[in-house]
């Protein structure tokens, strides 16, 4: 599964990956907070009938689009976190007195594949900027069977071809490979070592116990 044959042109591994920040994408569940004055309201917690507050959560739609109160649809897909509060903090001055807004993706995904067929994951990141081995340390590390020499970062960046990126993560010069950012719908996977004789030895074992049984049950007739 996902094997790239030997020939195989990867994508170049940037160091502006390890990098980037996150950026907001297609189907990105969005919490949105927006304050007035600065975000004073925020910490004058005392006063709690001057608090005023509205929070969304919205999907980005395939457009890049998302549907805010008062302001409509705006495009914020491909902006990081920090560029899409500061877009939507000028287009709310406009409705409000220095308007502070604070932006968080609460559904970003990654699936990993650690090496060991049938344990595939879905990680939901918490973290913005999470990184390739962060995201392998949350599904308890590369399985023994996996091969950390070759292991695969494949993105969907809108091209009808993802992107495929090889990093060496078994010697310590791949950690700056490994402290690549993930983005949503990424996938991690790990290439799984082929051990033939563990791969026959469960082909053969069942056939091997019942064999057993046979020969025990005609030994006992026989008697």
């Amino acid at each position: 599964m996902l094997k790239t044959p030997k020939d195989y042109a990867y994508d170049k591994l940037a160091d502006s990956l390890t990098i980037q920040d996150y950026r907001i994408a297609a189907n990105d569940l969005l919490e949105v907070k927006i304050f007035s004055n600065d975000g004073f309201k925020i910490i004058d917690l005392a006063n709690t009938n001057v608090f005023s507050q509205y929070q969304i959560n919205y999907v980005v739609e395939r457009t890049n689009q998302v549907k805010l109160p008062l302001i409509g649809y705006t495009n914020i897909g491909g902006l990081t976190i920090r560029e899409a509060e500061i877009y939507l903090e000028q287009l709310y001055d406009t409705f409000y007195v220095k308007p502070f807004v604070t932006v968080r993706v609460i559904n970003k995904r990654v699936i990993v594949f650690p090496g060991n067929g049938g344990k595939a994951q879905v990680v939901t990141l918490s973290n913005n900027n999470t990184t390739v081995i962060e995201v392998l340390a949350l599904t308890g590390g590369i399985a023994e069977d996996g091969k950390a020499y070759k292991v695969k970062l494949i993105r969907n960046d809108g091209t009808p071809k993802p992107k495929v990126f090889l990093m060496d993560l078994s010697e310590i010069n791949g950690i700056t490979a490994g402290n690549t950012v993930v983005l949503a719908n990424d996938i991690v996977y790990v290439e799984p070592r082929y051990r033939f004789a563990k791969t026959l030895l469960g082909e053969i074992t069942p056939i091997l116990s019942l064999l057993t049984s046979t020969l025990l049950l005609y030994s006992l007739i026989n008697r």
